[in-house]
């Protein structure tokens, strides 16, 4: 869809609002509404007009069983702030903490960090799945940089994205990316040990161009920022230099992401919303099966 056609559309912006644009709809008349418009409802949001229908039609007896059983609680405007995103920075931050205690440090990251033989207990006697998702709260406690430019491009991202698609919709992007890094880690780099959480920004970042694009929003500066991340990642392999990054928790998070924002752009309607589950669920389960392949065809893995 070109500019043109999405600015055109109506149902791309608010309809109280015709100025913003947004990615969530009324749960009950399926009109889009941007973040100040949403009321959270007991599943999804709905706008002020619905909640005005809805309170209407609420019965006398039911008002006061209400008054009865429940705290009085006052009809507030739906929270746009990027809550998820500053989360994930604190409690990743805190851990980053926790690395820099002399003697203690080198254990949390032992504990954390991925390393593809541990998801395989005919190798190792060890069976620690939980690396899958661990990986992305620790970072190279050497350096600053690598946790601070992550959080810094979360912080970025988040910002927009995740009031565009919504808390629930962004941690399943943010969780689903980061495991699609640790997948492509033990598929393409089984030996070696991984910290960060680059492959779910990467994610985010994939996102961020699907979402951006099918929204109208220009997106030819994330798409050149992303793209010299991608030739950093591979310039040592390029030019046989010692490899400080893992190209593969990159790339895996980078394709998991993209796919990720395609189900959301096309499964965006409230009617959709089993479908949607169904697809991320069949993405989870995707990834989860590609880890059979290192036990199944070691060839494949090990040359």
């Amino acid at each position: 869809m070109t500019t043109d056609d999405f600015r055109r559309n109506s149902d791309n912006f608010c309809y109280r609002h015709p100025d913003r644009q947004s990615f969530v709809l009324c749960q009950r008349c399926l009109r889009t509404i941007c973040p100040e418009c949403q009321t959270p409802a007991a599943v999804g949001v709905i706008c002020p007009e619905c909640m005005r229908d809805q309170q209407k039609s609420v019965s006398p007896a039911q008002r006061k069983a209400e008054r009865r059983w429940s705290r009085p609680r006052a009809v507030t405007v739906a929270d746009s702030r990027p809550i998820v995103t500053y989360a994930i920075i604190g409690v990743t931050l805190f851990f980053f903490l926790l690395q820099l205690i002399p003697g203690f440090g080198s254990t949390v990251t032992d504990a954390l960090l991925l390393w593809a033989p541990y998801l395989y207990p005919g190798l190792t006697g060890t069976f620690e799945p939980w690396r899958l998702f661990t990986v992305l709260l620790v970072h190279d406690a050497s350096s600053i940089l690598h946790v601070g430019l992550n959080m810094l491009a979360l912080w970025m991202i988040g910002r927009s994205l995740e009031p565009l698609l919504g808390r629930w919709r962004f941690i399943t992007l943010y969780l689903l990316s980061g495991l699609g890094g640790s997948v492509a880690v033990a598929l393409l780099g089984f030996s070696t040990p991984v910290v960060g959480a680059s492959g779910a920004i990467y994610g985010l970042f994939g996102a961020l161009l699907i979402v951006g694009r099918h929204i109208g929003a220009n997106i030819t500066g994330i798409a050149v920022i992303l793209g010299i991340n991608l030739v950093i990642t591979f310039l040592p392999l390029v030019f046989g230099g010692a490899v400080r990054v893992s190209w593969q928790a990159h790339l895996g998070g980078l394709l998991v992401g993209l796919l990720v924002a395609f189900i959301y752009t096309r499964t965006r309607s409230a009617r959709q919303r089993t479908l949607q589950i169904w697809l991320l669920a069949a993405v989870t389960a995707g990834l989860i099966g590609l880890l059979f392949v290192p036990a199944l065809f070691p060839a494949l893995v090990f040359g």
